[in-house]
């Protein structure tokens, strides 16, 4: 990962405002935990509260109306969850779901538009890590649509990586099948060749990146290309 990422316990796009901006929000904001599974937005629902985390992996669902979902995008300690609440948009077009515990600091999304009025930080910073979501979104489209499972899920174990800051992670196959939006057999298949190749070591759950180089170059163009408007963007 970049050197220039947020460190662990810190979100970027706080750490990015200036003192005195930040100063005036952090009386609202209000630290909360992130548990495995926990869904913070389903489509449809009123966004009453915007997260920044700090910790942690929370994926955003595209659901279809027979409640299957496959993910679209995925935040970590480089952004926010609900940015769009404090934009003006105050209803969820995702299902928002944590992949990894960890924390958060929270602020209503009422109080967080009324923070933004007339601050063009806040706007700016905002619109830059919601430009790089959507590049990461559109570019999550393209991959799970002409990639193949095994490059998917070594871009999504990057990505992951990315984000809790470790090599080592725990996560099962049902689940990521469900990340993927594919049969949890073909991911049972990918992890085995990943395995074989040396890149990855898998056990009930607890996996772990042998080779992040090697895992780098198994994944699809994706990976690199969503890292690098990240990088752009300021974000990592």
């Amino acid at each position: 990962m970049p050197s220039a990422a947020p460190p662990p316990g810190r979100n970027h796009l706080l750490v990015a405002l200036p003192s005195l901006d930040y100063r005036r929000l952090a009386r609202y904001l209000e630290p909360v935990a992130l548990t495995f599974g926990q869904v913070l937005y389903e489509p449809g629902a009123l966004m009453r509260h915007v997260y920044f985390p700090t910790s942690g992996v929370i994926s955003l669902l595209s659901v279809a109306n027979t409640n299957k979902a496959a993910e679209v995008g995925v935040v970590g300690n480089e952004g926010v969850v609900g940015a769009s609440a404090a934009l003006g948009i105050d209803r969820s077009n995702t299902r928002a779901v944590v992949q990894a515990a960890g924390a958060a600091a929270r602020i209503s999304a009422s109080r967080l538009r009324k923070q933004l009025e007339g601050n063009a930080s806040w706007y700016r910073e905002l619109l830059r890590f919601t430009h790089a979501l959507l590049h990461q979104t559109s570019q999550t489209a393209v991959c799970n649509r002409f990639h193949t499972v095994e490059a998917r899920l070594a871009r999504w174990l990057l990505a992951t990586r990315d984000r809790v800051h470790s090599n080592h992670f725990h996560l099962t196959q049902e689940f990521i099948s469900l990340m993927l939006g594919v049969r949890r057999v073909g991911v049972s298949v990918a992890a085995t060749n990943l395995q074989n190749r040396r890149l990855i070591a898998y056990t009930r759950g607890n996996i772990q990146l042998l080779d992040p180089a090697g895992l780098e170059a198994a994944a699809c163009e994706c990976y690199a290309k969503v890292r690098e408007t990240y990088r752009r963007s300021g974000r990592k």
